[in-house]
């Protein structure tokens, strides 16, 4: 399935540079990823604050507010500090179903002064959604975002 991950990260790039403050940044590029790729159902971000991670910007139905570090494949990719792609999330031990409509799912940190500060969660209805091309893109967009972004 074919995103065109340069339009996105051109998009974002204008985005960031009229408002780089986390919360509108993140909002807009949440609503921009939801238009940009297709079968969807959920993006957004989690913000990480002390040992949890906490519902930030997102594009989709409401969500789990607290995940704790290590726990679903947020907190284990947040714990972990890298990209976690889940092929069919019922088969990813500890994870944790915020809409039961979702099959896979991709999570890329984000980092602020060296550390993971926020993770950006992708959700699909679709089993096996998400590419090698899909984490790499997703990638260089959060590295755009961490570069860009005012905590």
């Amino acid at each position: 399935m074919y995103t065109d991950f340069e339009m996105i990260k051109r998009q974002a790039a204008e985005m960031l540079a009229a408002e780089p403050w986390y919360t509108a940044a993140m909002s807009n590029i949440s609503a921009l990823i939801m238009e940009g790729m297709k079968e969807l159902n959920w993006a957004g971000f989690y913000l990480l604050r002390g040992e949890k991670l906490v519902v930030g910007p997102f594009q989709g139905k409401p969500a789990c507010i607290h995940i704790p570090l290590g726990k679903g494949v947020c907190g284990t990719a947040a714990l972990q500090d890298r990209t976690t792609v889940v092929p069919d999330v019922h088969a990813f031990p500890g994870h944790i179903a915020c809409d039961s409509a979702s099959r896979s799912e991709i999570v890329i940190p984000l980092h602020a002064s060296g550390k993971v500060a926020a993770v950006l969660d992708i959700d699909s209805p679709a089993a096996d959604r998400f590419s090698r091309e899909d984490a790499e893109g997703l990638e260089q967009l959060a590295r755009l975002m961490e570069e860009a972004l005012t905590w």
